[in-house]
């Protein structure tokens, strides 16, 4: 291989790495597509998610899966009942992780 093809071929491979390293998406592939919405029926409520700000998303973003199939929602993390779920879920957590 001469001396051309060999810079050729290192001028890709010095590109490629830098173009991973940049964001495919300008916000980050969350989950949550808007604020979401500020409340569900409880009795609905099958099981909630918490995912904290990560490298792919920088928000925090609760989600709630429904009862009977009915799919799943977005709760917004600065209303009431998100606050609540946050705050019941890192309880759980807690008591979960104690030596008892």
């Amino acid at each position: 291989m001469n001396v051309k093809g060999m810079v050729i071929v290192l001028a890709v491979i010095f590109c490629a790495t830098i173009v991973q390293g940049f964001p495919m998406f300008k916000w980050g592939r969350c989950l949550c597509i808007g604020p979401g919405v500020k409340a569900v029926k409880v009795a609905d409520i099958e099981k909630a998610t918490i995912i904290y700000p990560s490298n792919n998303c920088n928000k925090i973003e609760v989600i709630i899966t429904l009862k009977a199939h009915k799919g799943q929602r977005c709760l917004n993390p600065k209303s009431k009942q998100a606050n609540i779920i946050i705050k019941k879920i890192k309880r759980m957590n807690f008591l979960k992780y104690q030596d008892v």
